[in-house]
């Protein structure tokens, strides 16, 4: 337990006492360092709380504006870009990839759809050879070897997550119908337009207010990572080519690259509103961003599975929708199982029910050893529902 409990500031409607309540136990109890938690109810703000340090070495209070690298939080709001692009009827989700992206087509990938790509289940959850950092920040090189490598399984049938090749591959696809990537794309198309303060690797005039991210610590024997390495190859390949961590995400270089599944940088407010066009049906604080129709296709599942990369560290079936992950019987997301979210490396997340009108958005800087369903991310979104 910390001794040095530090002052939360910010909004809390009465009604959500309990989100305030467990953001402070996270602080106390959870080994938090420095965090941000924000709730909207139909649109409208209901929490926004930050606190603690934006560094390891407790110099630098988190401010109302820090931002923070949310890992594969980034995945909803790369995969809202396709659903842009499929709204307007330039982007079909049933369409085979090659149709867009001529070159994907080698190594028997000519039958895999765009819906296999935004759903973890294209084969490509990584790389087969080894691919080096500074080859992963290059796009060029990362995208030629997946269209040029044979899936690891049969494209269609099952999950594997794609940790960090999802970020090309859906963004390869709206680079070609869109002549953007997805990080200038998502700012032309939502983020600039509602004000949201969220970008796709981080701009160097905002250095200044970005968090360090601390090391997570060494998972126990038997945890997670245990799972993962008795596993087959597939998971090694998505999960440690290359091998990043928190150095490797506090450096200028990560910062610099265009990297959409995994080097998102925003606050809980920008989370909370991205997913909150989901939450929204469509739309967020007035503005709409997809039609009805297209909002609730991101909630259409592809079917549960035993995921071929994290499955062996879950212990469960889990379901993947069209970019989001389902809350299902599990309950990652509440006990709606028709919400969906997204969890990042180390414990950030953006979870989305439209059935309640609600969006949440965490983001933190002490990375827990976990890929998913962080203790403090639970506490808070059990304390959302609770205050239901």
């Amino acid at each position: 337990m910390s001794e040095h409990v530090p002052q939360v500031h910010g909004h809390c409607d009465a009604r959500f006492a309990a989100v305030r309540t467990a953001f402070e136990e996270n602080f106390r109890d959870r080994g938090e360092l420095g965090a941000a938690v924000a709730v909207t109810v139909d649109g409208v703000p209901v929490v926004d709380l930050w606190g603690g340090w934006a560094d390891a070495a407790r110099t630098r209070p988190w401010e109302r504006d820090t931002l923070v690298n949310v890992w594969s939080t980034t995945k909803g709001p790369t995969a809202l870009c396709a659903h842009v692009l499929a709204d307007r009827g330039l982007l079909d989700l049933d369409a085979p990839v090659a149709a867009y992206w001529p070159e994907f087509a080698a190594a028997g990938k000519e039958n895999v759809l765009v819906r296999h790509l935004l759903s973890h289940r294209a084969g490509l959850a990584g790389l087969r050879e080894p691919h080096s950092l500074k080859e992963f920040y290059d796009w060029g090189t990362t995208t030629a070897r997946l269209a040029a490598t044979e899936p690891w399984w049969e494209p269609g049938t099952r999950s594997g997550y794609h940790a960090f090749t999802y970020g090309f591959l859906v963004g390869e696809v709206v680079r070609r119908v869109s002549g953007l990537l997805p990080g200038a794309f998502l700012e032309r198309e939502v983020t600039g337009p509602l004000g949201i303060d969220f970008t796709v690797g981080l701009p160097e005039k905002e250095a200044g207010r970005v968090a360090e991210l601390v090391t997570a610590p060494a998972p126990p024997a038997g945890g997670q990572a245990a799972a993962f390495s008795r596993v087959a190859p597939v998971a090694i390949a998505a999960l440690a080519n290359p091998l990043v961590g928190a150095a490797e995400a506090n450096s200028p270089a990560w910062r610099a690259a265009e990297l959409p599944a995994v080097n998102g940088h925003g606050t809980a407010r920008a989370v909370a509103a991205l997913y909150g066009v989901v939450a929204g049906r469509g739309s967020h604080g007035g503005r709409r961003v997809l039609s009805p129709e297209a909002a609730e296709r991101v909630r259409e599942g592809q079917g549960a599975c035993r995921d071929l990369v994290l499955g062996a560290g879950l212990g469960h079936d889990t379901e993947i929708a069209l970019g989001l992950w389902l809350s299902g019987a599990d309950g990652s997301y509440g006990p709606n199982p028709r919400a969906v979210g997204h969890d990042g490396y180390g414990g950030s997340c953006g979870l989305a029910d439209p059935e309640a009108g609600v969006s949440l958005g965490y983001v933190m800087n002490h990375m827990g050893p976990r890929i998913s369903d962080d203790p403090r991310k639970t506490a808070l979104v059990d304390a959302l529902y609770s205050a239901l």
